[in-house]
C-alpha cells in the first residue's frame, strides 16, 4: 500500500510526458529523436521524465505551444502595401475622386 503513491505518480508523469513528446512538432525535439525520448522516459523511471521536462522548460522556443511562429503583420509586407495602395487608387478612380 505504501508503494501505491509512487507507482501512480510514475504512471501519471510518464503518460503526460509521452503525450507531450508525441504532440511535439519537431521530429527531433531537443536534439534527440522522439522514439529515443520515449525509450528514455520508459526505461529511466522519473529521471527520463524529468529530463524531458527540464529540456522543455529550459528551451521554451521549441515548445509546441510556443514554437516561435508569429503570424506576420500585413503592414510589414511591402507587396501587401503596394497592393493596398493600388486598391485605394482604383477605388478613388471608380468613385471619381481623382
Amino acid at each position: 500500500m505504501r508503494y501505491l503513491l509512487p507507482i501512480l505518480l510514475y504512471i501519471g508523469l510518464t503518460a503526460y510526458v509521452i503525450a507531450d513528446i508525441a504532440q511535439h512538432r519537431d521530429e527531433e525535439p531537443y536534439r534527440l529523436p522522439k522514439v529515443l525520448w520515449v525509450l528514455i522516459v520508459l526505461f529511466a523511471p522519473y529521471v527520463g521524465a524529468l529530463a524531458w521536462l527540464y529540456a522543455r522548460w529550459s528551451n521554451p522556443r521549441q515548445s509546441p505551444r510556443s514554437s516561435g511562429y508569429r503570424a506576420p503583420n500585413p503592414d510589414d509586407d511591402p507587396a501587401f502595401r503596394v497592393w493596398l495602395n493600388e486598391q485605394e487608387r482604383r477605388r478613388k478612380r471608380r468613385d471619381g475622386g481623382e
